[in-house]
């Protein structure tokens, strides 16, 4: 058979998934003894005998043709004919996440050294994204869905303890519970998910649960009889609803998704992560856990394309997300705030390519968006190391001098971002507007399809007007920070909707910085630690689209000439008919210079054009006229800035509502039940007691003459009866 001399080995699957374990248990447990040093040494080790093993697999699949491997290593219970097993499901799909996730990690790790090198944590920090990387790897290799749902709480609880990292700052505890929370509400739905699934299939087995996947057709589920019981009658309020049992299924398993990966209205978490430091937003809430939930969908195609309904809330969700969160980073003044927004808006963007079957362009936009968006984070960190810990961006400017290696990466990153022709985002970012109108264009399509399709392309000129803002606001222009205020905590302060604050960013524990810096900033470059990881990540930015957009999306080489087997296939399933990315091949694909230069003539490139032309007069040109029409558009931009009050909605409304009822109910415990039926009918004997213990006198003719009165009451009613 060909490719079984190159099969996968077991025992290599093992130590890609073990070597990040290993290195976070001993930085872990025992980082004050073998030293700072120790603690990075061993933890970068792991990661990179991670990365290496995860390309040899890649390119065993990619290069020779090895057949994919499906095996479960050992079972763990086996209960009622249900059995838990630990296995490996690596496919291409699996193999260029293995790869994304082992490449970033490894950069950041490195980075880290540098942004963190004072800070008291230093051994505990690299235990923790060591932990996330081995957490990560056990989600996208699972062949199971008990194996991903543990890998799928185990991201979410790293994340927990990263966002909270500094844990003397109140905002940050409040971040990370905010952040564990929310996800609880995703992961509510993704355990129904994972139960349908389990009652319908009886098993918990991918390959096996995905094989029986046509045998639901047709099948329907009562979510609620229409009636309700009550004091011993049946009351019928409606008609029994009912729905198909894939849709049920996919939307339950959705809405883990929507948790996870930050979509409307479960998104309200990933922009107060950025409270964490900078090298975990770059790593877990950018290239990689916070794009799980758009690896499971495309996981689960063969359950998605079961029901058209299903990818239709998939397709709306994601299109609300991409248009409107990204709005909101137009009025962000936080560096790190802007690119969380922008974070919200490409996963949004991802999700509409899953929404309209175009399973393929979602993880080719998911792995160019992990190189890009990691640039643009770990850059936006050292701007803050090189600004000495100040994130306003208003209290920047100038720094393309100072900086010019972050500076040129940044721009990089930013092309990337608003995909622009030849540059990676542009292969990936505009195949999902092109398979939306695809999918708007389609006589059975739904004002769903031309909802997606209008905000996706919007939502190109906004994501070009947010990152041009970015950087003229913190590498051109005057240099603000000799005349700005300095900070007594080297941080930027930002008001919360609760009048609390926040400050970002501090290297200690206790909110400060890592030098005494007082007066004018003097901004510099930051280390080599930091700026290699810049580097190395701005050559996939610029180059991993145009090499790969071929073999992933169309099914040819990357120079377009010749077929080739589609990259996912048997990873991603669906019928020929629906195969959104085989019709743009006909229409698009003549190959990757072909198609950069067809992206010049196409109203995405020119919308991005605008907002970048309007970001480059209000804030390079003519600063005074963004100020103006701040004040002009005054409504719209406190709009924005409350985040269409979702933080209200969630916190004084589902929070708040909570605690209410939680009084309330305090209320009626103490009050009613404790205070009426248990301790009333307490006082009730004692009072009961009482009037008995005065008739108990102790003096005998006390007792005589009651036994007196009692036998004359008692011949009355004798001598009553006997009349």
């Amino acid at each position: 058979m060909p490719g079984v001399e190159h099969a996968i080995s077991k025992s290599i699957l093992v130590a890609i998934v073990l070597a990040p374990l290993i290195g976070s248990i001993v930085a872990g447990l025992f980082g004050r003894k073998i030293g700072r040093a120790g603690a990075h040494w061993v933890t970068i080790l792991g990661v990179a005998v991670s990365c290496v093993l995860s390309m040899q697999v890649l390119w065993q699949l990619v290069g020779h043709g090895a057949p994919p491997f499906n095996e479960n290593l050992y079972t763990w219970f086996d209960v009622g004919g249900l059995q838990a097993n630990v296995g490996f499901m690596v496919d291409k799909l699996t193999a260029m996440m293995m790869v994304v996730v082992t490449f970033v990690s490894l950069l950041v790790h490195i980075y880290t050294i540098g942004y963190m090198d004072e800070d008291p944590g230093y051994h505990r920090f690299f235990s923790y994204i060591s932990l996330f990387t081995f957490s990560m790897l056990m989600l996208v290799m699972s062949n199971n869905f008990l194996q991903l749902f543990f890998g799928w709480e185990a991201v979410g609880l790293v994340s927990y303890l990263l966002i909270g990292f500094w844990f003397k700052k109140p905002t940050a505890v409040f971040a990370n519970l905010k952040a564990f929370l929310v996800n609880r509400v995703g992961d509510f739905g993704f355990l129904l998910g994972i139960g349908f699934v389990l009652t319908m299939f009886g098993t918990l087995d991918y390959a096996t649960a995905f094989a029986n996947a046509p045998t639901i057709v047709g099948s329907q589920v009562t979510l609620w009889d229409g009636t309700f019981e009550a004091f011993g009658r049946i009351f019928t309020v409606s008609a029994p609803w009912t729905w198909s049992v894939a849709t049920a299924m996919c939307i339950c398993l959705f809405i883990g998704a929507m948790g996870k990966s930050a979509q409307v209205p479960l998104h309200v978490w990933l922009p107060d992560s950025m409270e964490g430091p900078t090298p975990i937003s770059a790593l877990i809430h950018a290239a990689t856990m916070v794009t799980a939930g758009i690896f499971m969908v495309a996981r689960m195609s063969p359950l998605f394309e079961l029901s058209q309904t299903a990818l239709n809330v998939v397709l709306f969700v994601g299109a609300t997300t991409a248009f409107w969160t990204g709005l909101i980073g137009i009025v962000q003044n936080d560096i790190k705030r802007v690119v969380a927004y922008s974070t919200l808006s490409q996963l949004g963007y991802m999700t509409v390519a899953l929404g309209v079957s175009a399973y393929s362009a979602a993880v080719f936009h998911l792995m160019t968006h992990a190189f890009f968006k990691a640039l643009l984070f770990l850059a936006a960190g050292s701007v803050i190391i090189g600004m000495h810990h100040e994130q306003d961006m208003r209290k920047m400017g100038g720094l393309r001098k100072y900086m010019p290696i972050t500076y040129w990466t940044s721009l990089v990153g930013t092309l990337a971002l608003v995909a622009t022709p030849f540059f990676s985002g542009f292969y990936s970012k505009d195949m999902i507007i092109e398979a939306a109108h695809h999918a708007a264009n389609l006589e059975d399509s739904s004002w769903i399809a031309d909802y997606a399709y209008w905000a996706v392309l919007l939502g190109a000129f906004v994501t070009a007007f947010y990152s041009f803002r970015l950087l003229y606001l913190t590498f051109h222009g005057e240099e603000r920070f000799r005349h700005a205020a300095p900070s007594d905590e080297h941080a930027n302060v930002d008001a919360r909707h609760d009048g609390s604050q926040t400050l970002h960013e501090p290297l200690h524990d206790d909110g400060h910085g890592h030098d005494d810096h007082h007066g004018p900033v003097e901004p510099h470059e930051s280390p080599w630690v930091v700026t290699v990881p810049l580097i190395l990540l701005a050559i996939p930015s610029v180059l991993i689209g145009l090499l790969t957009a071929g073999p992933m999306l169309f099914g040819t080489d990357w120079t377009g000439h010749h077929e080739q087997w589609p990259f996912f296939l048997g990873a991603i399933d669906l019928a020929p008919a629906r195969d959104t990315m085989l019709a743009l091949k006909k229409d698009l694909w003549h190959g990757p210079w072909a198609l950069g230069l067809h992206g010049f003539m196409t109203p995405a490139f020119w919308l991005a054009f605008a907002g970048f032309a309007l970001a480059t007069v209000l804030y390079l040109f003519k600063p005074e006229w963004a100020a103006s029409l701040r004040r002009t558009f005054s409504l719209p931009v406190r709009v924005l800035e409350n985040k269409y009050g979702f933080d209200h909605l969630w916190i004084d409304g589902f929070a708040g509502g909570g605690i209410g009822l939680g009084r309330a109910s305090r209320a009626v415990d103490s009050g009613l039940i404790d205070g009426v039926a248990v301790n009333g009918s307490a006082r009730v004997v004692d009072v009961i007691a009482r009037m008995t213990r005065r008739v108990q006198s102790g003096y005998l003719y006390h007792y005589a003459f009651a036994m007196i009165v009692g036998l004359i009451v008692l011949l009355a009613f004798l001598i009553r009866g006997w009349n």
